[in-house]
């Protein structure tokens, strides 16, 4: 079964769908791996290395994507690399097929089967595939280093013979998987970190890494899918952004991590709550790709407003490319050996995993998401 990883066309995409190590492990286990000559430059591995783990490397993403069997992208396919495959190929990368219905068409026009990486299930067996869950880990990290960067003062207490420094407050907005690596790397750093979620379950996470926690009353709206808020009403968002107003204020760094899948992200930071804080602070909207958390953050853009730098970058996991490509890599091999043997895929179509995240399957749209009334 030939296996092909093509270069990543997004821009400010760094990443890339397998590692050399991972090809490696791949092509032990008998699949025939090949990748788009320079895949993984930005991910700082060489065509040699790809060559010496056993994949053939291929100049025409054209010619590549037209004798695969199964594409490993880390986006989506574009429209026009959907139809450069073969009828019948298998796809699998991040889709969010809900709110991508031009490739998820163009897959069924194509006869494609796709798997979607974002709807794998949140569920114990299926951890080492969370490929939503390791990149959301470095986006945290890496979000309290530009918050940090962009900040004029240093994060702990310093105490100097001219006298002391007192230490940098982080509010953090979210408690999921970015923002709980984002409280740990906030207090590694020696900040006071406030943390603000919806879910009281998660006080106690909060508190074991060393955060305060905000606590906002929940109401009857509140849903959770797969570790996910669903839906929240807009009279319970106004109660939350009432009580956390106060903590914004006195805020040296805001790093906001919500999200509702499939919908805009709620917002969180109006712009009297930016208008209230001190000059020189600072805003990370990692929201800000679906219509961001505070109100003045601009797509793929650091911006100052109200004497705040507001930091909108859309795709932080491609900032440590390196990282960021090494585990996905491991979350989507481990995937594909799920899915399949060197021979062919088992179309266990009622395994809990397969069901879940199958999202075209031979050119039909099965998944809830994506299915037509």
């Amino acid at each position: 079964m030939i296996v092909a990883v093509p270069k990543e066309t997004k821009e400010r995409e760094h990443r890339v769908a397998l590692t050399p190590e991972v090809v490696q492990q791949l092509a032990k286990a008998g699949y025939a791996v090949r990748v788009e000559k320079e895949a993984g430059l930005n991910a700082y591995y060489t065509d040699d290395q790809y060559r010496q783990a056993g994949a053939e490397l291929v100049d025409l993403r054209q010619e590549l994507l037209a004798q695969a069997d199964v594409v490993l992208k880390v986006n989506a396919p574009t429209v026009e690399e959907v139809g450069m495959m073969k009828k019948g190929a298998i796809l699998i990368s991040f889709l969010y097929a809900a709110t991508n219905p031009s490739v998820t068409e163009a897959c069924e026009r194509q006869g494609i089967t796709a798997f979607s990486v974002d709807a794998i299930p949140r569920i114990s067996r299926a951890q080492k595939m969370d490929a939503l869950s390791s990149q959301a880990n470095l986006a945290g990290y890496k979000a309290v280093l530009l918050g940090a960067t962009a900040l004029g003062k240093i994060f702990p207490l310093l105490m100097t013979a001219a006298g002391t420094i007192k230490p940098s407050k982080v509010v953090i907005m979210g408690a999921g998987v970015a923002g709980l690596q984002a409280i740990a790397t906030a207090k590694r750093l020696g900040a006071i970190v406030e943390v603000s979620d919806i879910r009281p379950e998660t006080k106690e996470q909060v508190q074991s890494l060393g955060g305060k926690f905000i606590e906002v009353k929940g109401d009857d709206s509140i849903k959770l899918e797969g570790g996910y808020v669903k839906n929240v009403s807009e009279e319970f968002l106004q109660k939350q952004q009432t009580l956390i107003a106060k903590h914004i204020s006195e805020a040296d760094l805001v790093i906001t991590t919500a999200l509702i899948p499939g919908r805009k992200a709620p917002v969180l930071v109006t712009d009297d709550m930016v208008k209230s804080m001190r000059m020189g602070s600072v805003i990370v909207d990692m929201a800000v790709e679906q219509g961001g958390n505070c109100t003045l953050s601009e797509l793929n853009k650091t911006v100052v407003k109200h004497g705040v730098t507001i930091i909108g970058e859309s795709n932080l996991p491609s900032l440590l490319p390196l990282n960021a490509s090494d585990l996905y890599a491991r979350n989507i091999a481990t995937f594909l050996t799920h899915l399949s043997t060197k021979d062919g895929f088992k179309w266990e179509m009622d395994e809990e995993i397969t069901k879940g995240s199958l999202i075209i399957h031979e050119g039909k749209a099965v998944h809830p998401s994506v299915q037509k009334a």
